[in-house]
């Protein structure tokens, strides 16, 4: 068995019938990977099964209570048997990226995902519980349920066995702190646009050469942030640095017609 997800949540079916669909689902059923959501309501000693209260100190909405949230965990860490690593999904936790994704991965084989609600979660359970808080953005949604759905497939797509091949998330956005090429498929033409002559050649090194271009120039000119991250000595090889020199070129070769055209503008 691979890597296990338990997502702690008010709204288990609908965590449960995203991770039972598509590529998820299968690795799922195949063994790679298990997934499980857990409704913490069945963890109330109330007849009416209320997780929440109004928060002390005054303030609108209501807070998770930590005892519902305390008895659904442990009783998660009991069924486990096993280490676990829990996080809540906040936005007051530090961003989600994919170095962030490839390290939760290589380093825990069970996973508790908290999904919060309402106004936020009793602090205490956090202390007492929680190993990290986790963000997908600087924004708020109404509850943790898509943001812990969209860790959990992040990681589970590089458990081993679940992709066909690694290159189908190595090569992809992100995992070396690039954009991903453009890609194409049939037909050759559509709409008057036609795919880059180099993608119909046949010659795999000069496919590579420009995917790798590519990469670079879509990373430049949509993700400064990340270019400016990037560590350019990773590029090794005379010829790595070659391709690294022609996606420059080209990159800056693309920016004048947008420079002059802004300059005349200016000039009318």
């Amino acid at each position: 068995m691979g890597m296990r997800v338990d997502i702690v949540t008010l709204f288990p079916e609908m965590c449960q019938q995203v991770l039972d669909a598509s590529i998820i689902g299968r690795a799922a059923k195949r063994g790679y990977i298990e997934t499980h959501c857990h409704q913490i309501r069945d963890y109330t000693l109330n007849k009416q099964k209320q997780t929440d209260d109004y928060p002390y100190g005054g303030g609108r909405g209501a807070i998770m209570q930590c005892d519902p949230l305390w008895r659904c965990w442990c009783a998660v860490c009991d069924e486990i048997s096993a280490p676990v690593h829990t996080v809540f999904l906040s936005p007051c936790g530090p961003t989600f990226d994919q170095a962030k994704a490839r390290q939760l991965e290589a380093s825990y084989d069970n996973l508790i995902l908290v999904c919060g609600h309402y106004e936020g979660v009793d602090q205490r359970f956090l202390d007492e519980c929680v190993d990290e808080e986790i963000s997908m953005g600087d924004f708020v949604l109404t509850g943790g349920e898509i943001p812990a759905m969209a860790l959990a497939d992040c990681l589970c797509r590089m458990v081993p066995g679940v992709l066909p091949e690694e290159s189908c998330y190595t090569d992809e956005s992100h995992w070396n702190g690039l954009l991903e090429y453009p890609q194409y498929s049939r037909p050759e033409e559509w709409h008057g646009r036609k795919v880059p002559e180099v993608l119909l050649s046949g010659h795999h090194g000069n496919v590579a050469d420009w995917r790798t271009r590519e990469s670079y120039k879509r990373t430049m000119a949509r993700r400064p942030d990340l270019w400016e991250k990037f560590d350019l000595t990773q590029v090794h090889s005379r010829h790595d640095k070659k391709v690294l020199a022609q996606a420059l070129a080209e990159y800056e070769a693309a920016q004048q017609p947008a420079a002059e055209a802004d300059t005349d503008t200016e000039a009318e």
